[in-house]
């Protein structure tokens, strides 16, 4: 097969036989997913650079955008990434107050001044709420979401205790715009998604900040926050072909078309098994010996890559409270369609 094409313009699609996959495996995708994952909106399979499978439902085409909640998250760590790459910033040892040299913690905070990017990377910076009850709609209602996340960061629990927070994530987008001098949206249109050939993020105009304009319908782009600091934990939209652009990038350790986008010791600390299981904005799965690394999104959104299998799996969906587990949907249903 022609091992010098990248899907930089346009992606390629094979029959899943010429890629080593079970044709008739992955035609049995279809009616599971209609029956068992009514909220998946598309998915695709990419082997060896190329389409093994592309279904869309739902009403949803080829060239639609999908609202791809938590998977941000992932996109903000390859930015960072890229950001220390280019001496930005120093490196993920860096101090978080660093950056807000106008905020003052009072003497008492102790704590926060000992945080790190590694700590917002790593899920591991202590916040005042309990685990996965973080006050979204508390922090949306603020004028200035980063001096109130930054009020919040180091009070209670510990440093180095995995807390997952959007909102520090959050934090790494304001930084990157400290850094940098452009929002996360400008930087990645730029230095991530121009280069690998997914589409420039258009900057949408907030007409306000309520929950439909910052996480339904409404959401086109890049969400930002009342400083116009993209958000760092949700509010972007990408098309299914992207996603798995952006993973296909990431199975290829940063490199497309031999052009190095993101380090390859950033991706490879990114997602270095640990026993939290979470990387730098990663979650990580080491199963019956196959490993994975997944950006996950509310609702079942997933860009899934395989690096041993030479596989990607996007998934797009609507937001749905507790739907099926994507990695079970792959683990069951897609990774037996792999012959080798």
């Amino acid at each position: 097969m022609q091992r010098s094409y990248w899907p930089t313009t346009e992606w390629q699609a094979a029959d899943p036989s010429i890629l080593n996959m079970d044709a008739k495996k992955l035609a049995e995708l279809e009616p599971i997913l209609k029956s068992a994952y009514s909220n998946i909106n598309g998915i695709v399979v990419v082997r060896n650079r190329r389409i093994a499978y592309e279904n869309y439902y739902n009403g949803y085409r080829l060239d639609d955008t999908h609202h791809v909640a938590s998977v941000t998250k992932s996109i903000v760590s390859a930015l960072i990434g890229i950001a220390i790459e280019a001496s930005y910033i120093k490196n993920v040892d860096q101090h978080v107050l660093d950056f807000f040299p106008e905020y003052v913690p009072t003497i008492a905070d102790t704590q926060k001044q000992d945080i790190t990017l590694r700590h917002l990377l790593t899920m591991t910076a202590p916040y005042p709420f309990a685990e996965w009850h973080e006050p979204l709609d508390k922090m949306c209602m603020q004028q200035d979401w980063v001096t109130y996340i930054l009020d919040m960061l180091g009070q209670q629990g510990r440093i180095g205790a995995f807390q997952y927070s959007t909102a520090g994530t959050h934090l790494l987008s304001a930084i990157l715009t400290r850094s940098t001098g452009k929002s996360a949206r400008e930087f990645a249109n730029e230095r991530l998604f121009t280069p690998i050939g997914m589409k420039e993020i258009p900057d949408f105009e907030m007409k306000a900040f309520g929950f439909e304009d910052l996480f339904g319908k409404n959401v086109r782009g890049w969400v930002k926050d009342p400083q116009g600091n993209s958000t760092g934990g949700w509010g972007l939209t990408l098309t299914l072909r992207d996603m798995a652009r952006f993973g296909l990038l990431y199975l290829n350790g940063g490199s497309w078309d031999d052009h190095p986008v993101i380090s390859k010791t950033w991706i490879d600390q990114s997602v270095e098994m640990n026993p939290n299981r979470y990387g730098y904005l990663w979650w990580l799965r080491d199963e019956d010996g196959v490993f994975a690394y997944l950006a996950l999104g509310d609702g079942g959104n997933v860009i899934c890559c395989l690096p041993e299998k030479d596989l990607v799996v996007a998934i797009a969906s609507d937001f749905m409270v507790n739907p099926r587990d994507r990695w079970k949907l792959i683990k069951e249903h897609i990774l037996p369609a792999v012959i080798v």
